[in-house]
């Protein structure tokens, strides 16, 4: 029969050995500390998000979209620089926008929670391969495409 982590804490078997390591119990704290970022992450994207699209509609709702002529996206949206500006203004679409990079953000967050706890084991081999992941989508992002 197999005995859980949790089962083995409740118990109090094996605790000795768990506190003397750290590991176990901070593998759990960090999970912990994780799902939590994830799920704060992904509950302000979606406010964001909705306060943009309750003010877009607020604003455009009543009127009848033109598909006749195509508008692209504003040259403001296209830059990171621009969406903040335009979110100190409350324009709809910027804060669409922002809560949309806020939902990008939020995994990179996790990865970069995940290096800094590597670094605190002193696991060099995962910090290394960790930081690509945000690397390249630091670069990425920098770059335009």
């Amino acid at each position: 029969m197999l005995i859980t982590l949790r089962h083995r804490m409740e118990l109090g078997v094996g605790l000795a050995l768990e506190r003397s390591t750290g590991k176990i119990l901070e593998n759990e704290k960090m999970n912990q500390i994780t799902g939590s970022l994830l799920r704060t992450g992904v509950a302000v994207s979606a406010l964001i998000v909705l306060a943009g699209a309750v003010l877009r509609l607020a604003h455009y709702g009543a009127t009848m979209p033109d598909y006749h002529t195509f508008r692209g996206e504003p040259p403001d949206l296209t830059r990171i620089a621009g969406t903040f500006r335009d979110v100190l203004g409350l324009q709809p679409l910027s804060l669409i926008q922002l809560g949309l990079l806020e939902l990008i953000l939020t995994p990179l967050a996790r990865v970069v929670l995940a290096v800094l706890a590597f670094a605190v084991q002193r696991d060099i081999l995962y910090v290394v391969v960790s930081l690509i992941v945000p690397g390249v989508l630091i670069y990425s992002i920098a770059a335009g495409t």
